[in-house]
């Protein structure tokens, strides 16, 4: 199968550098599919699973906001937020989980506190499930 050259950059640091043969990631409008001599393409990321297929293997990644870009055959992944599933805290997300959860039942919440609850609450779902889908 063709590759292409994957680059997968957080504020964080380099996450990835190398040859991929797909790469599937949600972005704002949705799920995209990206294969080698993909059109050059800008997107932004929404929030889901990243999954990059390379050397005949599978990985997964939890992929939170950020841009996706495919110029010249060469695809770049900066993501806000990037964790490949083997590296997922799920104790962690859980807790994650239930923090905002204790947000979203308090009735004096606000709305901000609100807004931010159901991130971190979409945040530690996506983490949680990307870990569990990856075993």
């Amino acid at each position: 199968m063709s590759t292409f050259r994957l680059k997968i950059v957080t504020p964080d640091g380099l996450c990835f550098d190398g040859e991929a043969e797909q790469l599937s990631v949600r972005t704002a409008a949705g799920q995209v599919g990206i294969l080698a001599k993909h059109i050059d393409f800008i997107a932004p990321l929404g929030m889901g699973q990243a999954t990059i297929y390379t050397e005949g293997k599978t990985r997964k990644a939890a992929c939170i906001g950020g841009m996706l870009s495919v110029l010249n055959g060469e695809v770049t992944l900066v993501p806000t937020t990037f964790e490949w599933a083997e590296q997922i805290d799920a104790e962690r997300a859980d807790a994650s989980y239930e923090r905002a959860q204790k947000v979203l039942h308090q009735k004096d919440s606000s709305a901000q506190d609100i807004r931010l609850a159901q991130a971190r609450l979409k945040r530690a779902l996506i983490r949680k499930s990307v870990a569990q889908n990856s075993k």
